[in-house]
This record gives structure tokens, C-alpha cells and sequence, in this order.
């Protein structure tokens, strides 16, 4: 059965260039991801307002982990969520968003109808995996997890 190839925003035959070297690969890659993931993001409606901190996130979180996402573990996340509460002393509800930023940007890696798998595994000899799972991030523990001073008012308040 012959399976067609659909053009989806975000694809990394979309945004990577074929046939051309690259001084430095693993930069090129990385940055390809990104454009590939705001062109998946502006697909589905969402605004620079939403992506752009999104990928200062992504960036951060490869400062931290030292390594490129088709080299990134579930350690890394455990690590940096850890220095998130215990250094920065973010509010969970912040480590929560922050990770789920890091799992939406590694589940396009990882789905196959995007092709950076192979990409990855073609340039790199490896590919990204899942690094999110539910024993190493934060659960969503109530409709508001911030600052109880702070939350929207109920209708029974008002």
C-alpha cells in the first residue's frame, strides 16, 4: 500500500533544507524544530504572544540540560524541575506550565506524522523521545493554583 505524504505545518521536511551542509548541524536542527513548532502553533490559531515565550522556555531548558532534544531524558526534566522549586522557588502551578510547555514541544518531536524522528536519526544517529510522563511532572491540582490572594472571585462570593 502506498502511503501518502501530507505537508503538515511543522514538519520537518518543511524546514529543513536537503543538500546543504551545515557548519553547524546540531544549531541548524535545533532552530528548524522551533520554526517547525511555531508553524505548527500559527496553524492551530495561536498568537506570537503564546509562542515566542514558549521558545525562550525551550531555550532555557536547552541552556539547562546541556544537550539537544533528540539527546534529552527524562532526567533532565526531573533535574530541572527540581532546581525550578528548590533554586528558583517557582510556584508549582509555574513548574506545571513550564513542563507542560516542554511536553507539548517534545510530542511534536516524538509523532511521526512530523518526521523529526528520522531527521534526528539521519543526521545524529539517535532521535527524541517522550521525557514528560505523569511520575516525573507536576499534576493539575485544582481549577486556580495560584496565589490564593489572588484567584478570580466565585459567583457565591460576589
Amino acid at each position: 500500500m502506498h502511503q501518502l505524504k501530507v505537508a503538515l505545518a511543522g514538519s520537518a521536511h518543511l524546514e529543513l533544507v536537503s543538500g546543504v551542509v551545515q557548519l553547524r548541524p546540531e544549531d541548524a536542527m535545533f532552530d528548524a524544530m522551533l520554526r517547525g513548532w511555531g508553524a505548527q502553533q500559527k496553524s492551530r490559531g495561536l498568537k506570537d504572544e503564546t509562542i515566542d515565550p514558549r521558545e525562550r522556555l525551550i531555550h532555557r531548558f536547552l541552556e539547562f540540560a546541556n544537550e539537544y532534544p533528540w539527546g534529552w531524558t527524562p532526567a533532565h526534566l526531573n533535574e530541572w524541575s527540581a532546581s525550578l522549586t528548590s533554586e528558583r522557588h517557582l510556584a508549582p502551578s509555574t513548574v506545571h506550565s513550564y513542563q507542560g510547555t516542554v511536553r507539548l514541544f517534545t510530542e511534536l518531536l516524538i509523532d511521526a506524522r512530523y518526521g523529526w524522528g528520522p531527521a534526528c536519526e539521519e543526521a545524529f544517529g539517535t532521535y527524541p523521545v517522550a521525557i514528560c510522563h505523569e511520575w516525573n511532572t507536576l499534576p493539575h491540582f485544582q481549577d486556580y493554583e495560584g496565589d490564593p490572594e489572588a484567584r478570580p472571585i466565585t459567583r457565591e462570593e460576589l
